[in-house]
């Protein structure tokens, strides 16, 4: 562990390292973004009156909450193929986590959605406003700040769950990490300077995400 020669051996080696970071951070700040305009569109619907569009809703969220994210990337990797749907072990790898981590961001808008009072919709609508506007303007606002602090969680865990992109040679840091570690033979070493990489990219977002607990607890 503490042998010299393979630490340089792996500093020597930075650059196989330094891809698959920026595909992990590539693939991180993608599924992110989708993973939000998921979460806001799910969880909106699934507070609007229609029972059709909630109980679809609602079979998404079961879904992909409750079967592994594994699963998921090896079905749209392996099996989606053979119906004629050919995704690249990128694209597998950013529409399985936006649409894993979609499935809990949007329990988390519509949790927040629902806390903010009936009060303030009642007094939007006495005011004259439509239910688009009531929502946009007087309780989305409202519920993000509510929402805010989980989903920096949620984000810190897609992070973490981007290594799945290893099963499917994704060229993430994982497999870069995997595949150098197999050819030299030095696991030990790789996979302390992974987990480094990752603390680096997790551990600023959960702080963050610590901050807006604590700001959300003094509004």
């Amino acid at each position: 562990m503490f042998e010299l020669s393979r630490w340089q051996e792996l500093f020597r080696s930075w650059s196989v390292f330094a891809e698959g970071f920026g595909v992990t951070i590539s693939v991180s700040i993608l599924s992110l973004f989708f993973m939000l305009l998921i979460s806001l569109a799910v969880g909106l619907m699934r507070c609007s009156g229609n029972r059709a569009l909630q109980a679809c809703l609602l079979a998404y969220i079961n879904f992909f909450q409750n079967t592994p994210l594994v699963i998921q990337i090896l079905f749209m990797y392996n099996v989606l193929p053979r119906v004629g749907v050919m995704l690249s072990p990128f694209m597998c790898g950013l529409l399985g986590l936006s649409l894993y981590t979609g499935a809990f961001g949007a329990s988390v808008v519509e949790a927040a959605i629902k806390a903010v009072p009936k009060g303030q919709k009642e007094a939007a609508y006495s005011q004259g406003m439509n239910y688009a506007q009531t929502m946009f303007i007087i309780v989305l606002p409202q519920a993000l700040r509510i929402a805010l602090p989980p989903l920096a969680n949620q984000s810190v865990n897609m992070i973490k769950n981007s290594s799945v992109l290893a099963l499917v040679a994704g060229g993430d840091l994982m497999y870069r990490a995997d595949s150098w570690a197999s050819d030299n033979l030095y696991y030990t070493q790789s996979f302390i300077f992974t987990g480094l990489l990752y603390l680096a990219l997790c551990l600023p977002v959960s702080k963050w995400a610590e901050r807006l607990e604590k700001r959300a607890a003094h509004i």
